[in-house]
């Protein structure tokens, strides 16, 4: 079996498939690209163009994943060693509920805080205000428990991790000042992990030859 994962370092969404593949011990030859210069190879199997996108060619043919969730999913099917699905059967669909609030509502937010230009915006701190709710329903969250949903990590503090990191990356010194004393602890703490700081290591962009795929 023959596994690719297309990827963007500093892309949030890539970086949940990367964590979610790595702790399910799942061995992939990662294809590190620029966003400006698209693989063909990429094109041709998910044409939307955006990474992640996970390329398992085994022996019943080509299986493509192009979306995030979905890869961290098939991740965890195959090797839960944290127990980051199951440990939550019983409020699985509050656990779901709030990585969608993230994926839909607060990266709404977060896009046109971090990037107004793009969306023509003249003021991002609405958007700014907007995101804050999201974080103090974390914060509440957090008041009870180390992480979202109890005294060990799941698939919604990776899911959700990297999306709050950018957010707070935006302006350091204002997120600082927030009152948000253990949803700052939950992220060093996820920061600082082996699973996070593993797959942040810098990798050579990928280069596509005339005999690769």
């Amino acid at each position: 079996m023959n596994i690719v994962l297309y990827s963007f370092r500093r892309c949030p969404y890539a970086m949940r498939a990367r964590m979610a593949l790595h702790v399910a011990q799942i061995q992939v030859e990662h294809r590190e690209i620029e966003l400006k210069a698209k693989p063909k190879h990429l094109l041709t199997i998910s044409p939307k163009g955006t990474v992640p996108v996970l390329w398992v060619n085994h022996d019943r043919g080509e299986e493509v994943i192009d979306q995030s969730l979905e890869i961290m999913k098939w991740s965890l099917a195959r090797y839960d060693p944290e127990n980051w699905l199951v440990q939550h059967q019983e409020i699985g669909p509050q656990v779901f509920s709030l990585i969608e609030k993230n994926d839909q509502s607060f990266k709404f937010n977060l896009d046109r805080y971090k990037y107004p230009h793009r969306f023509g915006l003249t003021d991002p701190l609405p958007f700014r205000s907007g995101g804050v709710l999201f974080l103090e329903e974390l914060e509440m969250l957090l008041q009870k428990q180390d992480f979202l949903f109890g005294s060990h990590r799941c698939i919604a503090d990776v899911a959700i991790m990297p999306f709050v990191r950018q957010f707070a990356r935006v302006d350091v010194p204002w997120f600082e000042s927030l009152r948000f004393q253990r949803l700052r602890g939950w992220l060093e703490n996820l920061e600082n992990s082996e699973l996070f700081t593993s797959i942040m290591v810098r990798r050579p962009l990928w280069s596509e030859g005339p005999d690769k795929l």
